[in-house]
């Protein structure tokens, strides 16, 4: 599938990852065209991180394709990173507490203005690099909704001091600098009230009715179902089949056995005996007494096991 300009077409047929503990997700079909809101819902430990990560070529996926923008994965995950951004994703993209808002703008424009253009770009004047530089951020801001003005010290003020939703807002400006055609957003509405979440919710539909393809991970879908000319695709991780149904088979009734004669303290024991107590105390250590594995990541939560997995498969 093409892609415009701008945003990335997405599409994955039997994508599937797998990190030291087991699978992170299997079989995930998808198709989404440019522009597209993709929202990635299912409960916490499902890997819907991992997807996020798999589909921005940040993590190598075990089995199945995949196309970001008609790059294939895992071919070519270099390419994929270059034309996505990660937003608010624990442990691999996060804001930095000790930072203001204003440091972290700047930082983010120097990065750019370092290692997003090319050489040429770099030989301007520092008049005109300052310049683009103001603007592609004042965009960002302007496109994920945030004012600087409105909060408590304005650009002086720490992350850690910012509300859920601000927080939020800045962590997808941040991505947004960078001019990206897949913006991935993990965690959309983690601790959000209603009212905050319709606002993320309807910031990241603007974004994706500008051109730019969105990639949210979320426990609930967007409120109110797809928008009049909306591309929304919903994908769920976490579906496990259903359970074998259990054997009809008649059980044998047990037979009481006769009681144990005791044995004189001279004769040895049998330690074959099934009558031996420290036989079945053996038999309760060798054994192993942990649940089996359902064919996922176990404690896989969408920060350590994102990050297990993803030192496991891949790099950022």
């Amino acid at each position: 599938m093409d892609s415009t300009p701008h945003g990335a077409a997405v599409t994955a047929a039997g994508f599937g990852l797998k990190g030291p503990r087991g699978w992170a997700f299997r079989n995930i079909d998808l198709t989404a065209g440019p522009g597209s809101l993709i929202a990635v819902q299912g409960p916490s430990g499902s890997g819907r991180t991992c997807l996020l990560l798999a589909l921005t070529g940040r993590m190598k996926p075990a089995e199945g394709t995949a196309e970001v923008g008609g790059l294939p994965l895992p071919k070519k995950m270099a390419a994929v990173r270059a034309v996505s951004a990660l937003a608010h994703v624990p442990g691999v993209a996060e804001l930095d507490p000790a930072l203001t808002v204003g440091e972290h703008l700047r930082e983010r424009a120097l990065l750019q203005g370092r290692f997003g253009g090319s050489l040429r770009a770099l030989l301007r004047p520092r008049r005109e690099r300052r310049a683009e530089a103001r603007a592609l951020v004042d965009g960002a801001l302007d496109a994920a909704g945030l004012d600087p003005e409105s909060l408590p010290k304005g650009l002086r003020t720490s992350v850690r001091d910012l509300e859920r939703l601000e927080a939020l807002r800045l962590s997808v400006a941040l991505a947004l600098v960078g001019g990206p055609r897949l913006l991935a957003v993990d965690d959309t509405d983690l601790k959000l009230s209603d009212e905050e979440r319709a606002a993320a919710w309807a910031m990241l539909r603007g974004l994706a009715a500008a051109g730019t393809t969105v990639l949210a991970v979320c426990s609930e879908p967007p409120e109110g179902g797809k928008a009049p000319g909306e591309e929304l695709v919903l994908v769920r991780t976490g579906d496990r089949p259903a359970p074998a149904p259990e054997s009809t088979a008649p059980t044998t009734p047990v037979t009481p056995t006769a009681p144990v004669t005791p044995t004189d303290p001279a004769d040895p024991v049998d330690p074959a005996d099934p009558s031996d107590p420290t036989d079945a105390a053996d038999t309760a250590v060798e054994g192993d007494s942990r649940p089996a594995d359902d064919g996922r990541a176990e404690g896989h939560d969408d920060e350590e096991g994102a990050v297990d997995a993803f030192a496991e498969t891949g790099r950022a």
